[in-house]
């Protein structure tokens, strides 16, 4: 049965759940990755987000999930499922859980149309990051252990798998904005090439700045190797011009977070309150690129709020469709 979304603890998980609840960088994903014959059918529409997920609660430190409506150029309602497989090496039994939550998605289709006739398609799509290069076979059947004559009357299906670690990191996408996350993704389970990775992450950053504050925090909790000089310097080489005060500020923000031996005076009052300031600043800025110019009361309501709403928002912003809806969320 379909849960509703419950509280994400696992960093991968709640990054590539947030990532792909923005319309726009599913619908680049969407249209780059799957087949070409299925891609070039789907309409200009951004997909439409389920707000259901059929991974288990103890299945969440290895898999992630998505489910999105979708229209062809005719009109035909269809569905995408994205699996995000967080497991170091792939498992042989993957169509196994893909066929459990496929069944799940038109269960729930079911409960929503029960004067259906014909049921839509379910196009599955598997998102892996793992070390070890993707060798599992791309079909259901591959599993069944059964006569080779017998197939035409067996269940089957085929997924596309997307596997970042084969993909060229200037090649993982050419929308800017998924690009830098997946390239976050690709290297958060590559400790031994996170040094390396630094300046293709900043070359990314500094093409779609609006990812910097939802990017760096899923790199200060899975990137390892980086320490609080890295990260400041990172944050310098993309915001320049907010100086070296409000970088640093940024950076113990996130820091304090995840990696507190790092920060030795971070409960300054004094800390804080640029702290909160660093963050109002950034925010506003993703609200003025993503909805166009802030009225007053957003301005004076951002600059009243709390860290802790300011940080809820700036993952809400992800998924608002307007300020009002974001305050709403």
């Amino acid at each position: 049965m379909a849960q509703q979304e419950s509280k994400i603890s696992h960093p991968h998980d709640h990054f590539c759940r947030a990532m792909i609840a923005d319309p726009e960088k599913a619908a680049a994903l969407i249209h780059e990755q799957l087949p070409e014959e299925i891609a070039s059918s789907l309409s200009s529409e951004l997909p439409e987000l389920v707000d259901v997920s059929f991974v288990d609660d103890t299945l969440r430190e290895l898999f992630s999930d998505r489910l999105y409506r979708v229209r062809t150029v005719h009109g035909q309602l269809a569905l995408i499922y994205v699996l995000i497989d967080h497991k170091s090496s792939a498992d042989v039994a993957v169509a196994w859980q893909l066929l459990k939550y496929l069944v799940e998605a038109w269960k729930q289709w079911e409960r929503e149309n029960p004067d259906w006739q014909q049921l839509p398609p379910i196009i599955p799509f598997i998102l892996y990051h793992g070390q070890a290069k993707w060798r599992v076979a791309d079909e259901f059947l591959a599993l069944v252990a059964a006569e080779e004559s017998w197939r035409p009357y067996l269940l089957n299906f085929r997924f596309r798998v997307m596997d970042l670690g084969q993909i060229p990191d200037r090649q993982l996408s050419r929308q800017p904005k998924l690009r830098v996350c997946l390239l976050a993704m690709k290297y958060a389970t590559r400790d031994k090439q996170q040094l390396e990775a630094r300046e293709w992450l900043i070359e990314a950053l500094l093409e779609a700045p609006d990812e910097l504050p939802f990017v760096f925090r899923y790199i200060a909790e899975t990137y390892p190797v980086y320490n609080e000089q890295i990260l400041r310097e990172i944050v310098q080489r993309i915001l320049p011009q907010e100086g070296d005060t409000m970088t640093s500020q940024f950076v113990q923000d996130i820091v304090a977070q995840n990696k507190p031996e790092w920060v030795q005076f971070g409960r300054q009052e004094g800390i804080k309150e640029g702290i909160k300031e660093g963050q109002s600043a950034i925010l506003l800025r993703q609200m003025q690129r993503r909805f166009g110019a802030v009225p007053d009361w957003i301005h004076d309501r951002v600059l009243r709020a709390t860290t802790d709403q300011l940080e809820q928002w700036s993952e809400l912003i992800l998924d608002a469709q307007s300020p009002r809806d974001l305050f709403a969320k």
